[in-house]
């Protein structure tokens, strides 16, 4: 079994360009192999991501989702607009597994999620301009455990 993480800059400028981008990237790795896709719960990248996977389902049943949240729903969301939000609960509710790492919102839930994300793939698709963020973090944790990236930012 193959997984792929998925990490990206929760500001971005979604273009038809991009979500084709990142549709192309998932199938030619579903063809590879890849069946589980791990994301992170964040607006903006993370959402794109999930919602790619869950409208491939129908078309390749075998892939799943798995939302790993850095922490309990309610205290993620904080600060999200309501839009945000009904994305959100969609996006869980299609989930095939959703699960938390911390009970609680910490100063480091966000970093341990980003760890478990990349401790469970064999490859990460991003979308990262700027190495100094929770984002470019993840992305090194990725290069040196030698997992293969691809970066659709650019």
């Amino acid at each position: 079994m193959k997984n792929c993480c998925f990490t990206g800059h929760r500001i971005i400028k979604i273009t038809p360009e991009l979500v084709q981008r990142l549709r192309d990237t998932i199938i030619n790795l579903i063809k590879q192999g890849v069946t589980d896709f791990y994301d992170g719960g964040a607006i903006g990248f993370d959402t794109i991501a999930a919602e790619t996977v869950i409208g491939l389902k129908d078309e390749y049943p075998d892939i799943k989702l798995h939302m790993l949240l850095p922490c309990p729903s309610d205290e993620q969301i904080k600060g999200w607009n309501k839009s945000q939000i009904a994305r959100y609960e969609r996006i869980l509710n299609a989930a095939d597994r959703v699960t938390m790492v911390s009970k609680h919102y910490t100063r480091d839930c966000m970093k341990q999620r980003n760890e478990r994300l990349v401790e469970l793939a064999n490859c990460c698709i991003c979308y990262c301009n700027n190495s100094r963020s929770g984002t470019g973090q993840t992305v090194r944790m990725a290069l040196d455990k030698g997992i293969d990236v691809i970066n659709l930012s650019g």
